[in-house]
């Protein structure tokens, strides 16, 4: 079975729109869609914005399927200038680059507190060039945050996947992500390109994720 948690219905329905047999329903307040993917079963679960969202949404997926493989997609800020638009790259490990401990621990920012490294796992299958990717909640274009994740070697942002990764390494489940670039940094407002280049990133992750 192909297992999806997918942040926002306009990102769920790249996958939605390609399944057969789709049969939708609601689990614990998420939505949820049931079908068949070339052929395999298939599960999304929309999961909402933010990481608690995500992190609840993985778990759920988890559960009610007992999969040992999560995909997700969506779109994603380049923090690399050489990054274009439309470009859909692999996550080879996440970072909450917002979690906190470094007063308590002495340990980097993003180190969670069981761990002694920032960088959680995921599973690069290769079709894309794979790349560290920064979770945190919030979007914005501050330089502060900028220099963080740079810092941390990240190239991408979101909200929700180093959450998503963080339940499947805790319940032994490959975290396999792809994302493609809305925005990037360098090239003005990041929630203004996100805006007007949206809908160019769902039909590529439309068309990609046909491939899947």
């Amino acid at each position: 079975m192909k297992v999806f948690v997918i942040a926002m219905n306009n990102e769920a329905e790249c996958v939605v729109s390609n399944l057969e047999n789709a049969v939708e329903s609601t689990l614990f307040g998420r939505r949820v869609v049931r079908g068949t993917l070339n052929g395999e079963d298939a599960f999304v679960v929309v999961s909402g914005v933010g990481k608690s969202n995500a992190a609840a949404a993985a778990q759920l997926a988890i559960q009610e399927t007992g999969t040992k493989r999560i995909l997700n997609l969506g779109v994603s800020g380049g923090l690399d200038p050489a990054m274009k638009v439309g470009e859909i790259y692999e996550v080879a490990d996440a970072v909450q680059y917002d979690f906190d401990l470094v007063q308590i621990n002495g340990t980097e920012m993003g180190t969670l507190n069981e761990r002694d490294t920032p960088f959680i796992p995921c599973k690069a299958e290769g079709r894309f060039e794979a790349k560290t990717l920064g979770t945190g909640d919030r979007f914005n274009d501050s330089a502060d945050d900028s220099a963080l994740l740079k810092r941390l070697g990240a190239s991408l942002r979101d909200m929700e996947g180093a959450a998503i990764a963080h339940v499947c390494e805790t319940a032994g489940v490959e975290f396999v992500s792809y994302k493609c670039i809305s925005d990037v940094e360098g090239s003005g407002s990041m929630p203004e390109q996100y805006m007007e280049n949206l809908k160019k990133c769902l039909e590529i992750l439309t068309r990609f994720a046909k491939t899947i």
